[in-house]
């Protein structure tokens, strides 16, 4: 059942919750009555969700109203944190490493009730790392990667975290360079500070990471990335490519990928073949767990082009 509509005299702060329809007890009272509230909950209309917080409905919960729900059991101040809050400013592909929502709540502030969230603490959540406006109110995206990278439990998700947030234009690097300074000495500082250079250096994703991570150890020239390569029925996108020496690289996520845009990516890979510099492609697996490999063919296939070599 929906909820009642809300009287026009209601609190200009409480609308905004009742679009998710989860509110607080007390403001559910103070706009209804207590006896509505009481009836509603009786006839199993609405639920509690949390000692202090209603459900205006009986059915499941949505993420967002389970965000709510969550964020409104904290002490004042809490904010959606890390990956979900993330998660609510449009990050996509990235699970939450569990089902509990992750909150920052101001440091000194009672312990939320437990079982409810992930808490971190926190004398940092100004509006310089939480948003003024958006609800449920969160921490700003650049705030919401590096500490979602810091409470990862293993380095490949922290460096994805930094490196997708980019990626989807949720942040800039510069907007993370800043970030980090500000928090300090956080967990995994330096494995953040260098998934921030790789973003601002174009890496777009993990695998292009652990691609620069051979070209390094082999010393192999400096390409270009996502270079345009024009074609008569349009552009492709190069991942890597060494103009002088005509060769090029491109690294697929195989076998993550869906097997149908596998396929677009094989045909589009011949398609470059065809037109311009010659073409290795390498799975994200290989240039993972192969580097060995990856590097012989590579040193080979720029000698083939002229480069004198290491």
């Amino acid at each position: 059942m929906t909820a009642p509509p809300i009287p026009a005299d209601s609190d200009p702060s409480t609308p905004a919750v009742f679009v998710t329809g989860v509110v607080t007890t007390a403001a559910a009272v103070r706009l209804f009555g207590r006896g509505l509230v009481r009836h509603q909950l009786a006839s199993h209309r609405w639920r509690r969700a949390h000692r202090g917080v209603l459900v205006l409905h009986n059915g499941p919960l949505t993420d967002e109203q389970r965000a709510w729900a969550a964020l409104l059991a904290c002490p004042p101040g809490a904010a959606l944190a890390g990956i979900d809050a993330l998660r609510a400013d449009g990050l996509t592909g990235l699970p939450a490493p569990g089902e509990l929502p992750a909150v920052t709540v101001p440091a000194g502030s009672r312990p939320p009730p437990a079982g409810i969230v992930r808490a971190h603490w926190s004398e940092q959540l100004g509006p310089d790392d939480v948003h003024p406006l958006r609800a449920p109110r969160r921490t700003r995206p650049a705030r919401s990667a590096i500490d979602e990278a810091s409470w990862a439990e293993h380095e490949r998700r922290a460096r994805v975290l930094v490196l997708a947030a980019v990626q989807q234009r949720l942040t800039r690097p510069m907007g993370l360079y800043t970030t980090l300074a500000r928090r300090g000495n956080v967990r995994r500082r330096a494995l953040i500070l260098e998934s921030i250079r790789d973003a601002h250096g174009g890496i777009q994703s993990l695998p292009e990471h652990d691609f620069e991570t051979v070209r390094r150890r082999s010393r192999l020239p400096e390409p270009s990335r996502q270079s345009r390569l024009r074609r008569r029925d349009g552009h492709y996108y190069l991942d890597v490519e060494w103009r002088r020496y005509g060769a090029a690289c491109e690294i697929h996520g195989i076998p993550h990928s869906w097997v149908p845009q596998w396929d677009a990516d094989l045909a589009r890979a011949n398609e470059v073949a065809l037109a311009g510099p010659r073409l290795l492609v390498f799975s994200s697996y290989a240039v993972r767990r192969q580097q060995a490999r990856v590097a012989d063919q590579l040193v080979r296939l720029l000698r083939r082009g002229g480069w004198p070599g290491r």
